[in-house]
């Protein structure tokens, strides 16, 4: 990858998705400052380093997992039939050698956002409520035997990275939504979304997603609008339920999902809640 330039800040709002496809295409993807540390530490190494010990040193970043699905769709043949579904399987096409070769020199959000601990814990909210839902995907996803498990768990992972975007590289903007959320909670996040960014995120989402060539699977699942097939309600439960927990276990929308989750998983009411707080310890 080139060396890291950084852009200013996004302030005002473009007017439509092709505005901020065309704004943020041209950013790099920070990492966590750990992932940046972590390469460097591997690369003093590399001959010992295999595809399957950067996943899972690396994996738990959603802003890195797309930086190397990222990059595999860039480079991958007209001709290839297949995916890479998932961060490892990314890995074992790309190589070691290319990997530490893209990625030895990457921006950190930590670095980002300095100057701007506001918008830092906004987007430490959305990472870790992201892992969260990941490992309710994941756990949901295991007990269903759905053998796509792994990509189950990586959409969840990189269901709200549009979020993250918008904490890094508009935080202003970021702000801004955040704070007339907490001033109006009846506010629906579409609603206070159009009106600050004249999108919503999961449009823009989708749109980076299809405009990086990331594996379809991931789209599909990743889509809140599509066919709710198990999969994708997999991917949605986790995701409403991390939102629902994410300050303690007492909010009112809580026995819904008890009753969806338990739909999903066969299971009777009792039995889901204690298997989402073991999952959740």
């Amino acid at each position: 990858m080139s060396a890291v330039v950084e852009l200013p800040f996004i302030a005002i709002a473009p007017h439509d998705i092709a505005g901020w496809m065309a704004r943020l295409q041209e950013r790099d993807l920070p990492v966590q400052a750990s992932s940046a540390r972590a390469i460097a530490e591997l690369a003093a190494n590399e001959d010992a380093v295999d595809a399957h010990m950067l996943g899972e040193t690396l994996g738990a970043d959603p802003l890195m997992v797309l930086n190397v699905l990222r990059l595999v769709a860039q480079r991958r043949s007209s001709r290839a039939v297949t995916d890479a579904e998932t961060m490892t399987a990314a890995l074992v096409l790309l190589g070691i050698p290319p990997f530490f070769h893209a990625f030895c020199s990457l921006a950190t959000v930590e670095d980002r956002l300095g100057d701007f601990p506001a918008a830092l814990e906004g987007f430490q909210g959305v990472l870790q409520r992201a892992h969260r839902a990941a490992r309710f995907a994941l756990a949901f996803a295991v007990h269903r035997l759905d053998h796509d498990a792994a990509v189950i768990h990586e959409a969840a992972l990189l269901h709200d990275f549009a979020e993250m975007l918008l904490w890094l590289h508009a935080p202003a903007l970021a702000l801004d939504i955040a704070g007339r959320q907490r001033a109006d909670s009846r506010l629906r996040s579409t609603d206070v979304q159009r009106q600050v960014l004249h999108i919503t995120l999961a449009e823009l989402q989708q749109a980076l997603m299809r405009a990086w060539r990331l594996p379809e699977l991931l789209i599909q699942i990743s889509d809140d609008q599509t066919s709710p097939s198990p999969q994708v309600r997999n991917v949605q439960l986790a995701i409403r339920l991390a939102r629902h927990t994410a300050h303690g276990w007492d909010n009112a929308a809580l026995p819904d999902d008890y009753s969806d989750i338990a739909c999903l998983l066969n299971m009777g009411i009792e039995p889901t809640i204690q298997l989402l707080r073991e999952i959740d310890e």
